[in-house]
């Protein structure tokens, strides 16, 4: 890992604990790795303002009662099939 990445990290590291701090969650639930890699597959494979997007909903999700691992790995499914799905969802009469 080169300075800039590290510094990166740093920031991701103090940004992710300030926030979970001000919204009264405990940090140690967040999977940060598991939602970059998430919102990096969205980003790519869909559009990049899907990748908020899809955070956003993501927490609703979790809220909602769904487990977070299956909400991400049903939402990483999606962004690798989105040429698939886009192309059924377009062709449904």
């Amino acid at each position: 890992m080169n300075d800039l990445e590290e510094a990166h990290m740093h920031v991701l590291n103090e940004w992710t604990s300030l926030a979970c701090k001000e919204l009264g969650i405990d940090p140690a639930l967040v999977d940060r790795d598991q939602i970059l890699e998430l919102t990096k597959e969205v980003a790519h494979g869909v559009a990049r303002p899907a990748a908020p997007l899809t955070a956003y909903l993501l927490g609703l999700a979790q809220g909602a009662g769904v487990a977070p691992e299956d909400a991400v790995a049903r939402l990483t499914t999606l962004a690798k099939n989105w040429g698939q799905a886009t192309t059924e969802t377009l062709t449904d009469g």
